[in-house]
């Protein structure tokens, strides 16, 4: 199966699929809102104004399964995300990345192996992987590397279409 075909739904419940944005890169990270890596936000909201007229976006999903960080409704985490750091990319839905409940999107996502060789399950709040215009997963960040770190910067700039 394609990502490209993977039903998704918005923050606002509306349908969705990774095809709306085919074609572009894509950052797809695990977001929270009471996390210690919160303030990550800003560096995510910088590389969405930075890159988003070169095709490229930021595609949070917020998930719960790291130490209840995320409790918040859709609209409690969308107010969050605007009021305290200006959010302009897409939301998704409130998903699981881990475990039996695990959501098709991560069951891809988490094949994908990072600088270390390692894949399988994301290891907490804003794990960021990376997918080409072509729909490939070419880079798989882990939570603690900051989203403006010079090693992500350049894996972004090496997936802008021409």
């Amino acid at each position: 199966m394609s990502l490209y075909d993977i039903p998704l739904r918005t923050l606002t419940g509306d349908p969705t699929s990774l095809a709306e944005y085919r074609g572009m890169a894509v950052l797809v990270v695990n977001v929270a809102s009471q996390c210690g890596l919160t303030p990550q936000y800003t560096g995510l909201e910088r590389l969405q104004k930075q890159y988003a007229d070169r095709g490229f976006t930021v595609l949070g999903v917020p998930c719960n399964q790291f130490g209840g960080q995320e409790p918040g409704s859709a609209e409690e985490i969308g107010s969050f995300c605007s009021a305290n750091y200006g959010v302009t990319f897409p939301m998704l839905e409130k998903t699981d990345v881990n475990g039996e409940q695990r959501h098709p999107l991560y069951v891809e996502l988490t094949r994908a192996s990072d600088d270390e060789a390692t894949s399988g399950d994301v290891q907490w709040n804003f794990e960021k992987f990376l997918i080409s215009p072509a729909g490939d997963v070419v880079a798989r960040i882990r939570p603690r590397t900051e989203p403006e770190a010079p090693v992500v910067v350049a894996l972004i700039e090496g997936q802008l279409p021409a």
